[in-house]
């Protein structure tokens, strides 16, 4: 698969402008601990009903193995938007490997609100 290539079950994916305001988001989240790394952690934030928002990475080898979220998202009414790089997703969830998934949390009073709230619609608006 060449690099610019996106596997099609990578829908919705964020185009560069939405990327970088999700991975600056995903960052801050990692700052104010209201991020959870990995498919499983993510999982687990679905099920517990905790999850702002899901990211996940459409350059997962194979991608099969993170297809449950969305599936999981739309149960419950989660938002969940693919990014193209998982190398990008790592470093923006401040660890050196790769992440193939993410988990934003909530927290009470959190200074995030407003831009998880932001994020948020912009994966709205292009499920539609």
């Amino acid at each position: 698969m060449a690099s610019d290539e996106v596997n099609s079950k990578a829908y919705p994916l964020a185009d560069h402008e939405l990327t970088t305001q999700i991975l600056e988001l995903v960052q801050q989240a990692c700052n104010y601990k209201q991020l959870k790394k990995g498919a499983n952690e993510a999982t687990k934030t679905l099920n517990r009903g905790l999850a702002e928002f899901i990211v996940l990475t459409a350059d997962t080898e194979p991608l099969e193995i993170l297809l449950h979220l969305p599936l999981l998202c739309e149960d419950k009414n989660v938002p969940y938007i693919f990014v193209r790089s998982k190398q990008a997703l790592g470093r923006a969830c401040g660890v050196s490997r790769p992440v193939i998934a993410c988990s934003v949390t909530q927290k009470e009073g959190s200074q995030l609100l407003n831009q998880i709230q932001a994020v948020q619609r912009s994966i709205e608006r292009l499920l539609i």
